[in-house]
């Protein structure tokens, strides 16, 4: 049986729920996590570092791109109970994560859909995403390029030795995009 990937849209392997702790400055979260969603096995310290750095989220529409099981989608939903964030996974089982970590976090105002469920009009007043780096540049460049532009404004977090160089040059060079790196 082929590896399976966590950007895949039916992880192959079996299920192993656990739970891991999201502690940020002002809201502690338990989530429950699984095998075969990116960083099952504890949170991915990009994703802490991004929603320690990002501002307050405005109001409105928010994303959080590549879900995973939802620990920006969830922090976006109870720092910002007015907004609605949208939590897009290509994987089923992050999807059926963040609805279930939603549910029982008590943010009612997470959606949760296929990057295909939504419509095509939708903007957003700010994307968040720790994007998936591994699934290669081509496939990266695309979902940012199909993304990007539906927002005012996008919060991304990517490793120095994964690729952040050659992205903001990409994001600049390509698109024209204004590039602020911390």
């Amino acid at each position: 049986m082929p590896l399976s990937h966590y950007f895949d849209t039916t992880p192959s392997g079996p299920s192993a729920p656990r739970t891991v702790v999201l502690a940020l400055p002002d809201l502690t979260l338990e989530l429950t996590t699984d095998r075969g969603v990116f960083s099952a096995e504890h949170v991915d310290p990009g994703t802490r570092l991004l929603l320690q750095e990002v501002p307050p989220p405005p109001g409105g529409d928010l994303l959080d791109l590549g879900c995973g099981y939802g620990p920006i989608a969830v922090t976006m939903a109870r720092r910002a109970p007015a907004a609605r964030v949208w939590a897009v996974d290509v994987n089923a089982r992050a999807r059926a994560l963040t609805t279930a970590n939603a549910a029982a976090l008590g943010a009612t105002n997470v959606e949760v859909s296929g990057p295909d469920e939504l419509p095509a009009d939708l903007r957003f007043s700010a994307l968040y995403s720790n994007p998936p780096i591994r699934v290669g540049k081509a496939p990266l460049h695309a979902l940012l390029a199909a993304w990007i532009p539906r927002a005012e404004v996008a919060y991304l977090v990517v490793s120095k030795h994964l690729g952040a160089d050659s992205l903001a040059r990409w994001m600049e060079t390509e698109h024209g995009w204004q590039v602020q790196r911390r």
